[in-house]
């Protein structure tokens, strides 16, 4: 029975574009009915209340350009999970967007934010977004930052767009730079760290990258761009994207990132600073197939003033 909070949604057709067309319909439909229960859309599905150009499709029908989509009448529910638009970090997000497009943005991610909910977080990045933005029709997360990292994340606009940029990932063409601040003497010789990463899961369901040979390839780019006292402010660059990777590099040359809670294991260290200092500054990608590199560059204020503390 629908609850007095939901909201009647009479029987309508859909027809889908280039954007939408791909997908399998039950994913499609996940996404599209927001507040409507899964075990309710594969019994759509089943029965047939669900017809594409006016016949029944299978769950894993994959939809065309141009398709009729014809859903029956609905009781949507209110998401539960979406956060208050009017909470403060919610709001700053807004102001922290760095380029945007009608294809994508990039945001300029806080430290001590996760780029999702679930795991403890009552909402993350995403959540976040599309609580400010809800008429946009489709917010989905390109690539992830650690919870700790701040900096460059990409967001699509697009499912045409997150397909591309996904290629991009996966062909290693998308370029990220980070500064991070570490401990000791980075030698200027040590220009790239290619050890493999295996990750780690333990009874508690904490979850840990450690270098191994049974890992799978890691490569990181290095660059030493100063030095400041007991610390050195470094640029990575990471060719594979595997969890936690310029953190674990950096511990594998017994120089590990200032602020590392879970990899830093000397607490006198970790008493010294508040934040894990890891930023992500920029990142170049293409945004259409066929268009210019695009560099999009960010700031961390927290960071930046770190660096001033430390060499002034």
């Amino acid at each position: 029975m629908a609850s007095n909070d939901s909201q009647y949604q009479p029987s309508k057709i859909i027809t889908i574009n280039s954007d939408q067309a791909g997908q399998r319909i039950d994913n499609f439909l996940f996404t599209y009915l927001k507040g409507v229960p899964k075990t309710r859309i594969y019994k759509m599905l089943r029965k047939g209340e669900v017809r594409v150009n006016k016949g029944r499709k299978k769950q894993v029908y994959r939809l065309k350009d141009g398709d009729q989509l014809r859903l029956p009448p609905l009781h949507i529910e209110p998401e539960s999970d979406k956060p208050n638009p009017s909470l403060a970090r919610i709001k700053d997000l807004e102001q922290r967007i760095v380029y945007e497009s009608k294809r994508l943005l990039v945001l300029n991610k806080p430290s001590g934010m996760a780029v999702h909910g679930g795991s403890g977080e009552n909402f993350g990045v995403i959540e976040a977004l599309r609580s400010l933005r809800p008429d946009a029709p489709y917010l989905e997360l390109v690539h992830r930052l650690d919870k700790l990292t701040s900096g460059c994340l990409l967001i699509a606009k697009k499912r045409s767009t997150l397909r591309l940029l996904h290629e991009q990932l996966r062909n290693h063409s998308i370029t990220k730079t980070y500064n991070a601040i570490v401990w000791g003497q980075w030698p200027s010789k040590l220009n790239v760290i290619d050890q493999p990463l295996e990750v780690r899961r333990f009874a508690n369901g904490d979850r840990k990258s450690v270098v191994s040979e049974a890992g799978k390839a890691s490569k990181t780019k290095f660059k030493l761009l100063k030095e400041i006292g007991p610390f050195s402010l470094i640029q990575a660059q990471p060719v594979t994207g595997r969890m936690h990777q310029i953190r674990v590099h950096c511990c594998w040359a017994d120089m590990p990132i200032c602020g590392d809670v879970k990899y830093l294991q000397d607490k006198d260290r970790l008493k010294q600073h508040k934040r894990l200092y890891l930023h992500a500054e920029k990142i170049r990608f293409r945004e259409q197939q066929d268009g210019p590199m695009i560099e999009v560059a960010s700031e961390s204020n927290s960071f930046q003033s770190m660096i001033t503390k430390l060499t002034g």
